[in-house]
């Protein structure tokens, strides 16, 4: 049995949901791209061939993607603590 909580419901944004999604495609991006890597070097691939191709690209994704979905989903934490303090302190 749950009973409803005294504090107001919050809305959620559209620009919340943007966040949000953007910094899990982009998390989820980068631990595929990692798990590449590593299966390319697992399979033989010498340091040189990843310079080459679309190697270049799968290397800056995790090493991009990772700290800018971080920095997304703090940024995401921060505005929902402050939407949810404005909501409680209305009457």
């Amino acid at each position: 049995m749950s009973t409803k909580s005294p504090e107001p419901e919050v809305p959620v944004r559209r620009v919340d949901r943007i966040l949000a999604f953007t910094a899990l495609g982009l998390a989820a991006a980068s631990i595929i791209c990692f798990f590449a890597i590593i299966i390319g070097t697992g399979v033989g691939m010498e340091q040189k061939d990843f310079g080459t191709g679309a190697w270049p690209l799968i290397a800056a994704i995790p090493y991009w993607g990772l700290p800018a979905a971080f920095v997304m989903i703090i940024a995401l934490l921060i505005m929902s603590f402050i939407r949810k303090g404005r909501a409680a302190s209305r009457p």
